[in-house]
């Protein structure tokens, strides 16, 4: 196993690249790269001088590190790309308005997940609706029916009906600053 260290900007984008929920690092790079596991590959007309290859068994894991640029030289905020979270061919592949629900919100977190903390912020009037564990959403509802939101530990209650997901959607959209009838048309593919 291989680490590779790389400043939040990088991995925030390779992370916005996820085309299907727990897609490793590796194998977005594969699939951006058009690298085909397991072979040798030169690619003379992008890098003439780099040869990329993939040793059999081994798996380079990607962490954020801190970016070594002063802070006036770092990126402006990331700016979501809301007319990439939808894939239609992704959203029919998954199972019912509960997984269509969870893969637009884990594409939401794939595009910022330092920032998606603040969806913790979006309860009900009586209802908690995200948390940090399983466990929290079953103390507040025992039939909170909670779902992991992909790979960023992260829950979500799913026992709502699909007008409330679509709203709970729709409230998430407007927190990462989409315009609402942008996101009312992201939260018609529930």
């Amino acid at each position: 196993m291989k680490y590779i260290e790389v400043d939040e900007e990088l991995y925030r984008y390779i992370a916005s690249k996820t085309e299907q929920i727990g897609e490793s690092a590796s194998d977005i790079l594969r699939r951006l790269l058009n690298i085909e596991s397991s072979t040798q590959v030169t690619d003379q007309s992008m890098h003439p001088d780099i040869i990329l290859s993939q040793p059999s068994h081994e798996v380079v894991h990607f962490a954020p590190v801190e970016s070594k640029r002063p802070v006036s030289a770092v990126a402006a905020p990331i700016q979501y790309q809301f007319n990439q979270l939808i894939n239609e061919h992704m959203l029919e592949q998954q199972k019912g308005a509960v997984g269509r629900f969870l893969h637009l919100l884990a594409a939401i977190y794939d595009q910022n997940p330092a920032k998606f903390e603040q969806i913790l912020q979006i309860q009900g009037r009586d209802r908690l609706y995200f948390a940090t564990s399983k466990e929290a959403l079953l103390k507040a509802s025992k039939t909170a029916n909670p779902k992991e939101i992909g790979h960023s530990n992260f829950w979500v209650t799913t026992n709502n009906s699909t007008a409330k997901k679509r709203a709970i959607l729709i409230e998430v959209l407007e927190q990462f600053g989409c315009d609402e009838t942008r996101a009312e048309s992201i939260a018609e593919h529930i």
